[in-house]
């Protein structure tokens, strides 16, 4: 019972910050932002994937979730001609476990998992320095949404819209995901 009012009350004391979030941030779209591409380091704009179901997720290439990468492709090549768009961002925010450049990063991801989705340079995803996709995407989606590990995942309709995010414990081949997925890939824009 006490945990119960304790967490009542913390929602309470942050929901009106919450609020404020979403008003900020009501004027913007996932298309509104941009990483750089992992080779050559080429703008890599959202907006050029508009009307498309993209999955944003941290990855980390010495992580005990690193085998996320081949569900991950596995999806990304399943749902693609559907109009999926996977967006891997390499983080060496969590335990250091993304030390490599971006052409080891490049490397690792192709030789040991086949990686063909698209992948950003790497980013900073948590804290105050965080990229500015990923304080959009924690004040979008409110309090204790923003990745508190490798292998967080966001997912944004065709509208560019963020409708849905997932703890780095949930597998990409999970039922959860693909749900969401194919729910997000048959609306119409």
């Amino acid at each position: 019972m006490k945990k119960q009012i304790y967490a009542l009350l913390i929602a309470f004391i942050f929901s009106p910050f919450q609020s404020f979030a979403k008003v900020k941030t009501l004027d913007k779209t996932a298309y509104d932002f941009s990483f750089k591409t992992l080779v050559g380091e080429k703008p890599m704009r959202l907006k050029q994937f508009e009307g498309k179901v993209l999955l944003i997720v941290n990855t980390a290439s010495n992580c005990g979730f690193t085998s996320q990468y081949k569900g991950l492709e596995e999806i990304y090549q399943t749902y693609a001609d559907k109009g999926l768009i996977v967006i891997g961002v390499p983080s060496n925010d969590f335990g250091a476990q993304e030390p490599g450049n971006n052409m080891e990063i490049s490397n690792f991801c192709k030789l040991n998992y086949g990686v063909s989705f698209p992948m950003a340079s790497k980013e900073v995803v948590s804290g105050d320095n965080a990229h500015p996709f990923y304080i959009w995407a924690k004040q979008s989606l409110g309090f204790g949404t923003g990745p508190k590990w490798n292998f967080h995942k966001y997912l944004i309709n065709r509208k560019g819209e963020l409708i849905d995010y997932f703890n780095s414990t949930t597998l990409p081949e999970s039922d959860r995901i693909k749900k969401s997925i194919e729910k997000a890939l048959m609306e119409k824009l």
